[in-house]
């Protein structure tokens, strides 16, 4: 019975509890309107900045997740440019072997000292697949060099960027005839020399090698005139190339 009692009493204390609160509700109606308005306010000026901040992070993110797009999108236009040039390059190649009267040896460049005057290369080939002493090195764009040592598996190359490099040579359209030469000056200018001034040469006539001699075959496409100058003190002319292969790109 005490029991009961005790809760009887803890009902009679909460009914009276909610009854307060209901009456102070419904007298301080107006204030909790208030209230709402003027947090309502405070809240619309704050949205404004949160919104901002929101908006921020999220450009962040879209920011970060577009610069891994681009790094992995440039890195796969890299590969596919260097797949171009490479079958780009085996292309020509092939048409090269396809047109060529003389029996070619494919070879590849395995170590190249570029930084002087006595520059040399070196090919994937020696004595074991028939390379001797004196062969031409050739590529789908022009001379490259003259093999000079050569070993079973080896054989090193003298490029037309040496000093001591030379090949007789002739201009396609005037069959012109003289020697070329590398000065140092620039990676790619030759010099063809003892042309007589009366033989008319103009800028932009293909150099090819001559035959004479019996070291090149004729016809190989040595590179482009882009000047002429008198010869100084003789009757010959000094004309200037820029050689058609390019030594330092991986297209050789």
């Amino acid at each position: 019975m005490r029991q009961i009692a005790e809760a009887k009493d803890y009902i009679i204390t909460a009914l009276i509890l909610v009854l307060a609160a209901g009456i102070m509700i419904n007298r301080h109606d107006g204030g909790l309107q208030n209230a709402r308005k003027v947090s309502i306010t405070i809240l619309s000026y704050l949205e404004q900045p949160l919104s901002n901040i929101r908006i921020y992070r999220q450009a962040l993110t879209t920011n970060s997740y577009l610069h891994r797009q681009n790094i992995l999108l440039q890195d796969e236009l890299s590969r596919l440019r260097s797949a171009e040039q490479q079958n780009r390059v085996l292309r020509d190649l092939l048409e090269l072997r396809e047109q060529s009267s003389t029996p070619l040896i494919p070879v590849n460049i395995v170590a190249k000292d570029l930084t002087g005057l006595n520059n040399s290369l070196s090919v994937s080939a020696g004595s074991a697949r028939g390379v001797k002493n004196g062969m031409p090195v050739i590529n789908s764009e022009g001379l490259i060099g003259q093999v000079i040592v050569v070993a079973e598996n080896y054989a090193q190359v003298l490029p037309y960027s040496n000093s001591l490099f030379r090949v007789s040579a002739q201009v396609q359209e005037s069959r012109a005839y003289g020697i070329v030469s590398w000065r140092g000056n620039k990676n790619r200018e030759l010099v063809l020399e003892f042309i007589p001034e009366t033989i008319d040469v103009e800028v932009g006539q293909l150099v090819e090698t001559s035959g004479f001699g019996n070291q090149f075959p004729a016809g190989i496409p040595i590179g482009e005139i882009t000047r002429v100058e008198p010869g100084q003190g003789v009757d010959s002319q000094t004309i200037y190339l820029d050689a058609y292969a390019n030594l330092f790109t991986d297209g050789i």
